[in-house]
């Protein structure tokens, strides 16, 4: 299947939201050589081996701590920040993941639409499916869905690059499917990733992005700890990531998101700052 492929019904994208021709990140080419050099003495100074195979593993181990660290840009280009036009405006986006669920979703939809906040969905494919009409209820009401890939494998950052290829390109048709909209963003599930994921993110004319800071609203309880994660320090510029799916509960029993939104919107305004969804950002 074309991973190039795109629908029809998409609008061309901005520029700084087009395709990119694949480099390997700097760390990628190191790593290549380190290989390459290993392998060659190994072979021409067999006594020297183990160092050979000492160096290809600490390799490993900065390649695999780089997929474990989710800001991280050693892999490939990572957005974990709005672009310097979108800063000098003042504006921040807020990137809201798992979903869309059922019972959340619509009211997180109504505390934005009460706050006049745009906000980036990174949606499941599979959970997408299930529910389109919230899917056509998040685009008519402003705001952006991106792809969080088709089941959200925790073991994502473990995948050879076929299987994980499908994973992206099987999210990416539902949405485009479902919305008429392609997505231009992708967001690993857990931010995990391994090197096969930025060449693949290149040819499906996608972008990787993280966040600036998270509420760890998925597994706190307590609101407000959550709010302060989330403003300590804010400013123009920052991505904030929250839950509409796999949302922790507080006591309750409200969706952490319900109740941190509504404060939360009101901190971003009195700080002078507005909402922006990611692709918007330019």
């Amino acid at each position: 299947m074309d991973l190039q492929m795109r629908t029809p019904m998409e609008p061309q994208p901005p520029e700084h939201l087009r395709s990119r021709r694949w480099r390997p990140a700097p760390l990628i080419s190191v790593s290549v050589a380190v290989h390459s050099a290993a392998a060659s003495l190994a072979s021409l100074r067999p006594a020297l081996w183990p160092w050979a195979a000492g160096a290809v593993a600490a390799n490993h181990i900065v390649l695999a701590a780089s997929g474990l660290w989710p800001r991280s840009g050693l892999l490939g280009p990572n957005w974990t920040r709005l672009p310097d036009t979108a800063i000098t405006r003042g504006k921040i986006a807020i990137t809201i993941d798992d979903g869309p669920d059922p019972e959340v979703t619509p009211t997180v939809l109504d505390i934005l639409a009460e706050h006049r906040a745009r906000a980036t969905f990174f949606c499941i494919g599979k959970r997408l499916a299930a529910r389109p009409d919230l899917a056509r209820s998040i685009i008519s009401r402003g705001h952006s869905i991106e792809n969080h890939s088709q089941h959200h494998l925790h073991r994502f950052s473990v995948l050879g690059p076929r299987a994980m290829a499908r994973e992206i390109l099987a999210a990416q048709e539902i949405i485009s499917t479902i919305t008429g909209v392609c997505p231009v963003f992708f967001r690993a599930p857990a931010g995990l990733r391994n090197p096969f994921l930025d060449p693949i993110l290149s040819r499906m004319d996608l972008k990787l992005a993280s966040w600036t800071r998270r509420g760890f609203d998925t597994v706190t309880r307590d609101p407000g700890l959550v709010l302060d994660r989330l403003t300590a320090g804010l400013r123009s510029g920052d991505i904030l990531l929250l839950h509409d799916g796999n949302a922790a509960r507080s006591r309750r029993g409200a969706p952490i998101i319900v109740e941190v939104l509504p404060a939360l919107l009101k901190r971003v305004a009195s700080a002078g700052l507005d909402t922006i969804a990611l692709r918007s950002a330019h």
